[in-house]
């Protein structure tokens, strides 16, 4: 038996995983509205972001995923504590920037985002906590000329992303996304046979190996396995 993804699919997925930029990402710290937690991946979806990050210590809807809606494209690793994101973070050699108004504060678009880059996204009424600020290497600010004194959330997420993306395009950093080889073929089972990798979750199934054709290559035993529940 062979299932086979379309080439046009099996194509446009292998596009998007090589535009994906695993040193650019968002840590949402308990930005709590499913809306604007949606909004934000689907933003670092646009721009190539692979990972993003958040802390949702008092909200277990989103711990779990049920809000966020396709999480196919990009990935999300919450964080019990703000202090353990940003270590995990600095860990990996990236810059944290923290969208907060305060003396120490420039200008989003001053800031190098060619560099590996983490900015810290805070909650919709309060903004970032005092920790974040504090862990964080640089404050950031979008400008605001008019009566309000900030955008919302996901609309402050989307201005700072696609000012680095404008960045890193313009040094050639798109096109070079290298993928570990076993979250790769996950990705693209999970992205061209959906119905079945939720079968596969279900009836916990090994992920097959996806060929340089776009199908499936699992043995017949793996088939039999997935026509018939355990």
């Amino acid at each position: 038996m062979q299932q086979c993804m379309s080439p046009e699919r099996f194509a446009r997925i292998q596009q998007v995983l090589s535009q994906r930029q695993h040193d650019l990402t968002l840590l949402m710290e308990e930005v709590h509205k499913p809306h604007n937690v949606s909004a934000i991946i689907r933003t670092a979806d646009a721009v190539g972001i692979h990972q993003v990050h958040a802390v949702w210590a008092g909200n277990p809807e989103l711990r779990k995923g049920t809000a966020l809606g396709s999480q196919i494209w990009v990935r999300n690793k919450h964080h019990d504590t703000t202090a353990d994101a940003v270590s995990h973070l600095k860990s990996q050699g990236m810059q944290v920037l923290v969208t907060h108004l305060d003396n120490t504060a420039v200008d989003f678009r001053q800031v190098d985002y060619t560099k590996p880059t983490a900015i810290i996204m805070g909650q919709e009424k309060d903004g970032a906590t005092e920790e974040a600020v504090e862990l964080a290497d640089q404050s950031i600010v979008v400008p605001m000329i008019g009566m309000v004194q900030s955008l919302n959330v996901s609309v402050a997420a989307a201005t700072v992303l696609y000012e680095a993306q404008r960045q890193r395009s313009d040094a050639g950093m798109y096109g070079k996304g290298k993928i570990p080889e076993i979250e790769k073929q996950e990705i693209l089972f999970e992205g061209g046979f959906p119905v079945l990798y939720q079968e596969c979750l279900r009836r916990n199934l090994p992920i097959p190996h996806i060929d340089d054709s776009g199908c499936i290559d699992a043995p017949e035993v793996w088939w039999q396995a997935l026509q018939y529940s355990q």
